[in-house]
């Protein structure tokens, strides 16, 4: 058979090709691997340092929302304390104009059982008056009828029967 017979001249030429092809790769990937590997460890040290970058990032921003919070607790306590002073402050304030209203509602009661009393004392001196004029008449009827009153008397009398 002729294929049988060309394998060996055939064969001999792949075999040559063959073992330069694989010569050649074997160069290429010493050549090339130090590259390889260079580019490699450069990929790593690089994602390494940004992983290491993000951490510090995250324990710094957990470092800066613990002092916003505690600066946040520090406002709201500030706040409240504030709001309670001035909550404080407003009773006191409304006290205060609570009290000088009841000091001059006093003041105008006293001024006004003061008045009440002075009319009073007038009306009863006009009473009086009215009274001892009545009884004057009654001592002009008297003295028709024989009977004697003097005024004094009968301002005593009408004194005695108010006061009662």
């Amino acid at each position: 058979m002729p294929q049988i017979d060309q394998i060996a001249s055939i064969y001999a030429s792949q075999l040559f090709w063959l073992v330069v092809v694989f010569g050649l790769i074997l160069v290429g990937s010493y050549l090339m691997l130090p590259k390889i590997q260079g580019t490699v460890e450069q990929r790593e040290a690089k994602i390494s340092g940004d992983l290491q970058a993000a951490e510090q990032a995250r324990a710094e921003a957990d470092t800066a929302d613990e002092a916003y919070q505690a600066k946040l607790g520090e406002g709201r306590s500030q706040a409240q304390a504030a709001a309670s002073k001035a909550k404080a402050d407003a009773a006191a304030a409304a006290e205060k104009k609570i009290k000088a209203a009841g000091d001059e509602i006093a003041t105008r009661i006293e001024a006004a059982e003061a008045e009440l009393k002075a009319q009073q004392a007038e009306a009863i001196a006009g009473i009086e008056a009215v009274a001892a004029e009545a009884a004057q008449e009654i001592v002009i009827v008297a003295k028709v009828s024989g009977l004697k009153v003097d005024k004094r008397a009968a301002t005593q009398a009408v004194k005695a029967a108010l006061n009662a």
